[in-house]
């Protein structure tokens, strides 16, 4: 079973650890939302309430990257989980989560967040001034963490890395689910994840 997640009102400071990862994408997913994704930009810090996401599987997962079977562009799906895996769709970089239990294979998509701590700075990647708009997508939250290709394969359970999740406690919110968005075929399950009534997801 998937745990209980939380809505986020203080923030721990504890980074969440390698077994939060290595566990089923959905349920690591459902667990992600409410926690806060953190990019490090030499003193800078942008930071933002992960409020959407999307659970991938292997090679039966006729959505997933890892669809068909390992290959180099799609390796690390395969491998050590709590590490990034960005890659290019439509001209803009998404952000993955290694997850999944012992030799298995997946990844969480992080699809929006809320921001919360260097805003002005997330407007200026942008070049928007709609907080509403501005991390509500794999795209836009990308381009305003200013997260590349450079990050690829980036361990996010280490404190010295320049993207990790902290972990957040407050009070209990209603977690609504979909099928995945834009992809041309899905499993039947729904695996998108978002927190009810937020503002800030991509879509309804």
């Amino acid at each position: 079973m998937c745990g209980f997640v939380w809505m986020v009102d203080i923030s721990t400071g504890k980074i969440l650890p390698r077994s939060f990862y290595e566990r089923d994408p959905a349920c690591v997913a459902r667990d992600l939302l409410g926690n806060v994704l953190v990019r490090r930009l030499g003193e800078v810090e942008l930071s933002g309430r992960i409020v959407e996401v999307e659970a991938y599987y292997g090679e039966d997962d006729p959505a997933s990257k890892a669809y068909g079977g390992r290959r180099k562009f799609n390796e690390l799906m395969f491998l050590e989980v709590g590490k990034t895996f960005i890659y290019m769709v439509h001209g803009n970089w998404l952000l993955n989560i290694v997850s999944h239990p012992p030799n298995k294979v997946g990844a969480v998509l992080i699809r929006a967040v809320e921001p919360v701590k260097g805003i002005e700075v997330m407007m200026k990647n942008r070049k928007t001034t709609n907080i509403y708009s501005l991390t509500n997508g794999p795209g836009k939250l990308t381009k305003a963490f200013l997260i590349d290709k450079t990050l690829n394969n980036t361990d996010v359970t280490d404190p010295s890395s320049p993207i990790y999740i902290v972990e957040s406690f407050g009070r209990e919110f209603k977690i609504e689910s979909s099928h995945r968005i834009g992809v041309k075929k899905d499993l039947p399950e729904k695996l998108r994840f978002y927190i009810g009534g937020s503002q800030f997801v991509s879509k309804r």
